[in-house]
């Protein structure tokens, strides 16, 4: 599927950087990776970090919003850089983004995964998820509000026909096989076979997130592919992460649509704090 309305965006992206006053100038730095920077959804992060920093609840950390490449879905460049499930994202905040957050902000951030967290909402929230799936070596902590694990990746990846769907459930599509690359041809592989998280061995991920009663629903008539419950998909990942042992938290919000703002403003404290937690506060 593709939505007609949605177009390659810009280039270039607003970043904005928040250094906490307890930041020793040249000492390494915890932080963590905010997708859709500038949203609403923050407007309170910069206060809270402040409070909870003072509070000691969670340790001193930088902060790194980064701004989306506009638009929405399949089609868009927000689309190509959040719903993609590879590391390709990840890759593009570690080679550019990150070196540009130690010149321009004159800090150092840790190389620790442990000390590495990401964070984003719907899309960005599945973003967030898959840069830590894609490389736990650089993250190890993830936030995410009304994460979009659903059928909704960009561009069509044949080899993972139900992009961040298959994170916790099996294509429920034409029963196909999978195609791979060989030598640039599409290829049939093997038919499908378990959703991303039960077959692979666990990984060192610590995952917040939370889902709405009245999130993004299926069905939609113009996405009839049993892939696009925004609600059920984030209980069935609650259902995986359970199984395979995982450090994780999800609330699953009464009244809430999605990416709910009431839900955000009360519980953004909380989820930081149970995020960050185990990590060393000086």
């Amino acid at each position: 599927m593709i939505v007609t309305t949605s177009h390659p965006g810009v280039w270039s992206r607003t970043i904005d950087v928040y250094v906490p006053a307890q930041y020793v100038r040249g000492s390494e730095a915890p932080f963590i990776v905010v997708g859709d920077g500038g949203s609403n959804a923050y407007k309170d992060l910069a206060v809270t970090l402040d409070n909870l920093i003072a509070q000691r609840r969670v340790p001193p950390m930088i902060a790194i919003q980064i701004g989306n490449g506009g638009q929405d879905a399949q089609g868009s460049q927000r689309g190509r850089e959040y719903d993609a499930v590879s590391g390709a994202y990840a890759q593009f905040v570690e080679r550019e983004v990150l070196p540009l957050v130690e010149k321009n902000a004159d800090v150092k951030l840790t190389r620790n995964p442990d000390g590495r967290a990401t964070m984003g909402l719907s899309s960005s929230g599945v973003a967030a998820f898959t840069m830590a799936w894609f490389y736990p070596d650089l993250y190890h902590r993830v936030l995410a509000f009304s994460p979009t694990m659903v059928n909704q990746q960009w561009p069509h990846d044949p080899s993972l026909r139900g992009g961040a769907w298959e994170y916790h459930s099996a294509w429920t599509g034409p029963a196909t096989p999978h195609l791979i690359s060989k030598a640039g041809v599409l290829t049939p592989a093997e038919p499908p076979g378990l959703p991303l998280i039960v077959a692979a061995p666990t990984k060192p991920i610590r995952f917040w997130f939370f889902g709405g009663d009245q999130d993004l629903f299926y069905p939609n008539p113009t996405i009839p592919d049993g892939m696009h419950d925004w609600t059920l998909s984030n209980a069935l990942m609650a259902k995986v992460l359970a199984e395979k042992g995982y450090h994780y938290q999800f609330l699953f919000v009464r009244n809430a649509k999605h990416v709910d703002r009431p839900t955000i403003a009360q519980t953004l404290p909380s989820a930081l704090e149970w995020v960050w937690k185990g990590y060393p506060i000086p």
